[in-house]
């Protein structure tokens, strides 16, 4: 049941990526001729709004043919004016861009559940101390809670490790323990740790770990929009940086996943309630937005260079030249699928 629920989440996210393509397309007067989820041979389809609406085989994404645009024939061009050829480069850069931003809307949406619903938060409190460390010299106990720096309170664990990590001198914490609040001097020090990437990295510590106690968050109208764009933008940015450090071979190619993975994943997630299955729906779908993004022909990103191509040298590029790279685009495209799958099959053997 929770593979079923996976695959309809993914298969949702991806039909809201194809509404903000098929929306902008319409706004814009652009016939749509089919709207697709999945690839493949057609399974079933229904006509409306003088579209072709239909589910394929393959559940690998989905795709929305325009009159005048088919990446699999990058010549099948049209010069009428309800082709998507006929529109200005800036109109088909906004046609391009609603996909992925429509991405980026369902996983703010998600975590604004997350939020009315009160998400739970690592409290800071002390768990371990680390010998010889800047907090056991400070006299930093297990079980303490820090209550502030420098004045500022704080209520979670990623508010104390920000605070350390961006100190410049020594700290003054408001520390409650045994019921009784008292203060400490603290002085970070720099020290070499490895980051999510497993990168080598300098920066600054005191040698403490969390208890693991949790507690949840009541959150305000405010707050409520301040929870849900910045877990957005978060995600979205580690998600960039998790590309690049790819494309540099920081993150090994072993770590690609595929569609295995995120069902597999997303399925573990509806195990631990909606909260946790909203929060991997989030993360997918600003998957989705970031890899369309990418200047990769035969995907959102490429198309929007071409365009921007023409913006500035005031002229389309060569069919040639855009047929060559969107099969290259493919290419790659179905080389990463290929990894990413033999990647799953990898790991589910093991």
């Amino acid at each position: 049941m929770s593979w079923i629920v996976a695959l309809l989440v993914l298969s949702l996210l991806i039909f809201f990526h194809e509404l903000g393509h098929y929306t902008a397309a319409r706004f814009f007067g652009v016939y749509v001729e089919v709207f697709s989820i999945g690839f493949g041979k057609k399974l079933a389809s229904f006509k409306w709004l003088n579209t072709q609406w239909q589910i394929s085989a393959i559940p690998l994404g989905g795709y929305v043919k325009m009159k005048g645009q088919d990446d699999l024939d990058p010549t099948a061009i049209s010069s009428d004016n309800d082709s998507y050829n006929a529109k200005k480069p800036w109109q088909r850069i906004v046609i391009l861009l609603a996909g992925p931003l429509a991405n980026f809307a369902i996983a703010w949406i998600l975590f604004y559940a997350i939020a009315l619903g009160g998400p739970q938060a690592l409290s800071p409190v002390i768990g371990t101390i680390v010998k010889e460390s800047p907090a056991e010299i400070a006299g930093l106990q297990k079980n303490d809670k820090i209550l502030s720096i420098n004045g500022e309170a704080i209520t979670q664990w990623n508010e104390l490790s920000d605070k350390i990590k961006s100190s410049s001198s020594t700290l003054t914490l408001a520390v409650e323990r045994n019921e009784t609040q008292i203060f400490i001097l603290l002085t970070p020090k720099i020290t070499e740790t490895t980051n999510i990437f497993k990168e080598k990295v300098q920066q600054r510590m005191v040698g403490i770990a969390p208890a693991g106690v949790t507690h949840r968050l009541e959150l305000g109208f405010i707050e409520t929009l301040k929870y849900a764009s910045a877990q957005t933008y978060e995600t979205s940015f580690l998600i960039f940086q998790s590309v690049q450090k790819l494309i540099t071979g920081v993150v090994p190619a072993k770590e690609i996943g595929g569609v295995v993975s995120i069902v597999q994943i997303t399925a573990d997630a509806t195990a631990y309630g909606w909260m946790s299955l909203f929060f991997f729906a989030a993360l997918i779908s600003v998957n989705l937005g970031v890899l369309n993004l990418l200047p990769i022909p035969a995907l959102d990103g490429g198309h929007i260079v071409f365009n921007l191509y023409e913006m500035i040298r005031r002229k389309a590029p060569s069919e040639a030249v855009i047929t060559q790279l969107t099969i290259g685009g493919w290419v790659l495209l179905l080389g990463l699928m290929v990894l990413g799958l033999y990647n799953d099959i990898t790991r589910l053997t093991q």
